[in-house]
């Protein structure tokens, strides 16, 4: 594997980090994940743009013009491309750099850039996966799609070893979105997913859903889901960029609906993959 590390290209195993990098030290940083299909990148200025915003709100300057980004991403994707492989998911992190440990910003510090793809593998159960709910234990502010990710880490760990596929949160009643992914529900018909705020990741997948529903004329709206909701809905679904489109039909051990995948999910799903494919073929 080649990766991308501060203007250069080396493998995997040759790349270095300073042990005083404030993405080790501090978790001083943001992340984006893209896949890639027909090697082409999914929704690259969306990701770019919820990057510049994750940036902005740790007063975090680019380090990259959006044409450097754009470049060294292909660059990084062709580096890594082989013939039986053309679907990848890119992972980029920028931290804000080494310094002198200290909780303020430091001065005229370099930031780390990191980038590297690896085989792309999403295989959406046909049968649907389990889900659990948990309180919301995150801090304030998960619209920054930042490097600390502990919260995160050890509720999607808990759902893993209780059988499930994703943690879904609860946040003073409400349900905010899972612990790697984005939440739709469907209430006669009516897909519905939380609005955007301080307490949610703006999912790409998510709004790329509510997108083509609309486009499709399909029924969806953006509002707030009260936990009494979640459990008495038709349909569960789970969204992000790697894991597509998820339809839960076990929620707490209990089925969702009737305990099978539901008819919005699939004409939903079905869409995405027509996207997918567009994406691939376009010249």
């Amino acid at each position: 594997m080649i990766v991308y590390l501060n203007g250069d290209f080396l493998p995997l195993s040759e790349a270095r980090v300073s042990v005083l990098d404030r993405g080790f030290i501090f978790a001083d940083g943001v992340y984006e994940v893209i896949p890639v299909y027909g090697g082409r990148l999914f929704r690259l200025q969306e990701h770019l743009q919820r990057l510049e915003n994750s940036l902005a709100a740790l007063k975090l300057h680019n380090p990259l013009t959006q044409q450097q980004w754009i470049e060294t991403l292909e660059t990084v994707l062709a580096r890594n491309q082989r013939e039986d492989q053309s679907e990848q998911s890119v992972y980029l992190q920028v931290t804000r750099g080494p310094a002198k440990r200290e909780h303020n910003f430091p001065e005229q510090v370099k930031p780390t850039v990191f980038i590297m793809s690896e085989p792309l593998q999403t295989n959406p159960p046909s049968s649907g996966v389990k889900a659990i709910t948990r309180p919301d234990m995150r801090w304030q502010r998960c619209d920054i799609k930042s490097i600390a990710l502990l919260a995160n880490v050890l509720q999607r760990s808990e759902a893993v070893e209780m059988g499930a596929a994703e943690a879904i949160l609860i946040r003073d009643g409400y349900i905010m979105e899972g612990a790697a992914s984005n939440v739709f529900i469907v209430v006669d018909g009516v897909a519905i997913t939380p609005p955007k705020s301080q307490f949610i990741l703006p999912g790409i997948t998510r709004d790329l859903i509510l997108e083509a529903m609309q486009a499709a004329q399909l029924p969806c709206r953006e509002a707030d889901i009260p936990e009494s909701q979640l459990r008495t809905a038709s349909e569960i679904w789970i969204t992000s960029s790697t894991r597509e489109i998820l339809p839960v039909i076990m929620l707490d051990d209990k089925p969702v609906g009737n305990g099978k995948q539901g008819p919005v999910w699939a004409q939903v799903f079905q869409i995405y993959q027509d996207y997918k494919q567009k994406l691939r073929t376009h010249a």
